[in-house]
């Protein structure tokens, strides 16, 4: 769990309008945020893998002769 310790401005009628956090606990958050998403992905991922592989060998010889 993230530790932050915000710090709040609130507009002309008292209610929290904008947040302030230091820079160390903003990038920790977003890079959590991007550790979530590659979950995301890769349980997606997981979850359409029918099984099926190919050698990589083969993968590059049918890229070449689509390119030709």
């Amino acid at each position: 769990m993230v530790k932050v310790h915000p710090q709040y401005i609130k507009d002309a009628n008292g209610d929290k309008s904008f947040v302030i956090l230091s820079t160390k606990e903003f990038e920790t958050i977003m890079e959590e945020l991007e550790e979530l998403k590659d979950i995301k992905l890769f349980d997606q991922a997981k979850k359409e893998d029918t099984g099926e592989r190919i050698l990589f060998s083969d993968y590059l010889k049918s890229r070449e002769s689509k390119n030709a």
